[in-house]
């Protein structure tokens, strides 16, 4: 019956995915009002979010950022179903990437790039950097994503298809050093690796604590502790939604040289250019993590060093 139900699902998403663009945008502004007002999908959880890291903002300022997350949050919904069927040449129209040059004159000198990522506007359409990349893609440079395995095993193999879609490997973040290390070694190629890393840290993970959207906010130290064993290139990818159905992402490099930054100092940058992202659009930042369930204090950072 599982395997029936899945099925099923898979052909209804697929159908989703055949529609053009138009369409598709019609079928998310019928399920906006769903999510938000019929499931009222982590309603608490955004509107406190919100509320905490913006107390300047009136509620109505508030209300109007929460319903535009909503309908952003269904949009990207259906355009990552979209991954499915879609053409590389209207995704390359449609996802847009600035300063990669940046990113290939790392990899052209043979080193290997950490790119600081986030849950803003389409994340998922960020994969299709291969397509404009300096370099062929598994020939001179590898490109992969670090992800967290769901917990449903289909779910997860459906997420890693739709990750692969532009030839990118995917690596689980419990092994992701090894799997780098494993895959240069393997091909004798640099590696682009992109981490998102604005997530919740996991349980036992060494935490670094920061000042971040009205909150101490502890954030994960795994991307910059594995940047500097593997002496990578760190840059950062700031996301822009000029109009519905595009994005456009704005390389920006954090350090070429990391060893000579101080512990940690990569892992501010990081925050502190992330949290430039989130004021200028907030309703493009995914509000309905739990970002902030497990309360942190800037003592924190002393007690994780003894």
């Amino acid at each position: 019956m599982k395997k029936f139900l899945h099925a099923i699902f898979y052909a209804a998403i697929y159908c989703c995915a055949l529609l053009p663009f138009w369409l598709l945008y019609r079928v998310a502004d019928i399920t906006f009002p769903v999510l938000y007002h019929v499931i009222r999908y982590r309603r608490k959880t955004v509107a406190a979010n919100l509320r905490e890291s913006f107390p300047e903002k009136s509620e109505r300022e508030l209300k109007q950022i929460e319903r535009k997350f909503y309908r952003n949050f269904a949009d990207y919904i259906f355009e990552t179903i979209k991954l499915l069927h879609i053409s590389d040449k209207e995704i390359s129209k449609r996802m847009t990437f600035e300063n990669l040059d940046i990113i290939d004159r790392y990899t052209k000198a043979g080193r290997s790039v950490a790119v600081y990522f986030s849950h803003c506007g389409n994340w998922e359409w960020g994969t299709s950097v291969t397509l404009h990349s300096a370099l062929p893609v598994n020939k001179e440079v590898l490109f992969a994503q670090v992800y967290r395995p769901l917990r449903d095993k289909w779910a997860d193999g459906l997420m890693l298809k739709l990750r692969s879609r532009f030839n990118s490997l995917s690596f689980t973040k419990k092994n992701v050093f090894r799997d780098i290390i494993r895959e240069c070694r393997h091909t004798g190629l640099p590696a682009v690796v992109g981490f998102m890393s604005d997530q919740r840290p996991s349980h036992g993970d060494l935490i670094h604590v920061v000042e971040f959207l009205n909150h101490p906010t502890a954030f994960i130290t795994g991307t910059e502790t594995l940047a500097r064993k593997l002496d990578m290139g760190v840059v950062y990818w700031d996301m822009y939604k000029p109009r519905r159905g595009h994005y456009h992402v704005v390389t920006r490099d954090i350090t070429g040289d990391i060893a000579n930054r101080s512990q940690f100092s990569v892992t501010d940058q990081y925050a502190e250019m992330l949290q430039t992202t989130i004021l200028r659009e907030p309703s493009l930042w995914l509000w309905s993590h739990k970002r902030w369930k497990k309360k942190v204090t800037f003592e924190d950072n002393e007690q994780a060093r003894q």
